[in-house]
């Protein structure tokens, strides 16, 4: 299981973005990252859809909009040294 997933879906004019920082962000941690599209799962479509793109680390809502890299990057080291 990756610790890392973007919620995106088509026509998301901002998760390109989101999706350059995450990668780099998990590249640099040695961590991969899931993308899932919410268009194929009503319930996630439901709950994230007005937020789009949302970052979850370890399955809860990180941030949203954009990748807070800073916010990220601490929050990875601080889990990976405890």
């Amino acid at each position: 299981m990756n610790r890392l997933t973007l919620l995106t879906t088509r026509d998301c004019h901002l998760c390109g973005a989101a999706r350059a920082d995450l990668g780099r962000v998990a590249r640099e941690a040695g961590l991969g990252y899931t993308e899932v599209d919410v268009a194929d799962d009503a319930a996630l479509a439901r709950e994230y859809g007005d937020r789009l793109p949302v970052v979850l680390l370890d399955g809860r809502e990180h941030s949203y909009w954009d990748v807070d890299v800073p916010r990220l990057r601490r929050d990875l080291e601080a889990s990976s040294n405890s």
